[in-house]
């Protein structure tokens, strides 16, 4: 896979990282204020950070037409929400597809993630309900004596009505509040997915390249219990010395002396695998007995457009967060206004039940309260710098998830091109392992060159292979560490499917 580092640019010029908090800061544009949550100040004027002026583009002045694309960076084809949400499609790789949407389901951090944002949603449905009116019924009925008279029965029943008049935005900045807090929770779930989508391709790869080193040490091992033979009848034949046998037999117990850790890598990815995908570590895995290193096809990285960074959850979960203490600050300030209260209760009562509901036994009464606090010792006032100091942290923090966007982008984008350019050396040297070792059989057969001539240039093309493979695989990893780099693996959809009532999931131990 070919991409263009350069085109990250945002617009390859100077100010990228400044152009890129100015959009980040875009979506908080209209914070909530004490007179009016709906309205609000700018934050993009109160917010500014020293970020660097020039995106350093690392391909060399004299890249080759094979390390650049054949296209202006304008033209290629940028990361669209769909690819990014489901980007392990790219490999084309059913076990891993199967692996990670088994994962996003039953993975305790994914649930964990869901109930909290279960919870965000039903907080911020008591602070929807708070603005209201509220109702309430009661009924009694009670039996009395005085001394040696008779007793007396009383039946009550009443409603009583009271709404707190918003006038001052409080509760409206409160509901504001759990709004946003409701889009955190969201963007933690995305985050959640993001990191497990990741983790689990990242140990399949890892899986995958162990299989391939298995497959080359057994090929290895063959290939040196065959020489051991040969060199034990050249021994008898007097051709060679019992020194060179003994050396053979080390060389093969050197190789078999790698073959358990190798194999029990294999089970920890294994079982790493199974834990991801929600089961017992212990789990059977419907793993293939074969296969290549799973490598990315298309062009999901060769364009990325500036807004692609704010699809990354932590960007907007840090982005809900300024807005969430932006309300709370316009709440704390409401404080200082006065609170009026309307109310009304109807209250019937009567000797009788039959006479309960009669007109004669209802007391209506209407109630209009004013309340405002007239010393506190400077409480709301410092509950208002409080929140003023949230907001700044929390501004702070959006500053530092743009910048941990960009330095993460950066250095992706910088590992998957060194591995490219690893990659292709590497291929173009066991290109040439092959070459030595196909002219070293057509000598050895020809009676021209010794065993060990060939045995030796046979083992140099297993270590090319096997550098190969390492090589894929780091190519592999690199390119699913810049997805996640671009938040990849969460979209909307996921969100709304959280809507879900949640379920338990149990496993057999």
């Amino acid at each position: 896979m070919r991409f263009n580092h350069s085109c990250f640019a945002l617009g390859c010029g100077r100010g990228a990282g400044a152009a890129l908090l100015a959009l980040a800061l875009s979506g908080c544009a209209s914070l909530p204020s004490a007179t009016d949550p709906a309205a609000g100040v700018s934050a993009a004027q109160a917010l500014s950070t020293p970020l660097a002026a020039d995106w350093r583009n690392p391909w060399p002045a004299a890249a080759t037409p094979e390390q650049v694309p054949e296209q202006p960076a304008s033209a290629l084809p940028a990361p669209t929400k769909t690819e990014l949400a489901q980007w392990w499609r790219a490999f084309d790789d059913p076990a891993l597809n199967a692996l990670i949407e088994q994962a996003l389901q039953a993975h305790t951090s994914v649930r964990a993630a869901q109930a909290a944002l279960q919870q965000a949603r039903s907080l911020n449905a008591i602070s929807q309900a708070a603005q209201g009116p509220q109702l309430q019924a009661s009924a009694s009925t009670q039996r009395a004596q005085a001394g040696q008279g008779g007793a007396a029965s009383s039946w009550r029943a009443g409603l009583d009505a009271s709404w707190e008049l918003d006038w001052f935005g409080q509760r409206r900045a409160a509901e504001a509040a759990t709004a946003a807090e409701v889009q955190a929770a969201a963007a933690q779930l995305g985050q959640a997915r993001v990191s497990l989508a990741a983790e689990v391709a990242l140990t399949y790869i890892e899986w995958r390249t162990l299989q391939q080193r298995l497959g080359v040490l057994q090929r290895r091992l063959a290939l040196q219990e065959e020489f051991v033979q040969i060199v034990g009848w050249r021994v008898q034949a007097g051709l060679m010395s019992g020194q060179d046998l003994e050396q053979a037999r080390l060389n093969l117990a050197q190789l078999r002396a790698t073959l358990p850790e190798l194999q029990a890598a294999m089970g920890q990815a294994e079982a790493a695998l199974a834990v991801l995908s929600g089961r017992p570590p212990q789990s059977a895995l419907d793993l293939p007995a074969s296969g290549g290193i799973p490598v990315a096809g298309g062009a999901l990285a060769r364009a990325i457009p500036a807004d692609t960074l704010l699809q990354r959850p932590d960007v907007q979960r840090a982005q809900a967060r300024l807005h969430a203490a932006a309300a709370r600050t316009a709440q704390a300030e409401a404080a200082r206004w006065p609170s009026l209260t309307l109310g009304g209760t109807l209250d019937w009562r009567s000797p009788r039940v039959s006479d309960l509901f009669d007109v004669s036994a209802l007391t209506r009464t209407l109630l209009l309260r004013l309340g405002a606090s007239l010393y506190d010792g400077g409480a709301v006032r410092a509950q208002v710098q409080a929140q003023q100091a949230a907001a700044e942290q929390a501004r702070i923090e959006l500053e530092a998830a743009v910048l941990t966007a960009l330095r993460e982008v950066e250095h992706a984008l910088l590992a998957l091109q060194a591995s490219e350019q690893r990659l292709q050396s590497l291929s173009q040297a066991a290109e040439a392992a092959a070459e030595v070792e196909a002219l070293a059989l057509l000598r050895l057969t020809s009676g021209l060159i010794d065993y060990r001539i060939w045995l030796d240039a046979r083992h140099n093309l297993l270590t090319a292979q096997t550098e190969l493979a390492n090589a894929r695989a780091a190519r592999s990893a690199d390119h699913v560490r810049l997805v996640k780099a671009l938040g990849g693996g969460w979209n909307a959809a996921d969100v709304q499917a959280a809507r879900d009532p949640i379920t338990t999931t149990t496993h057999e131990l």
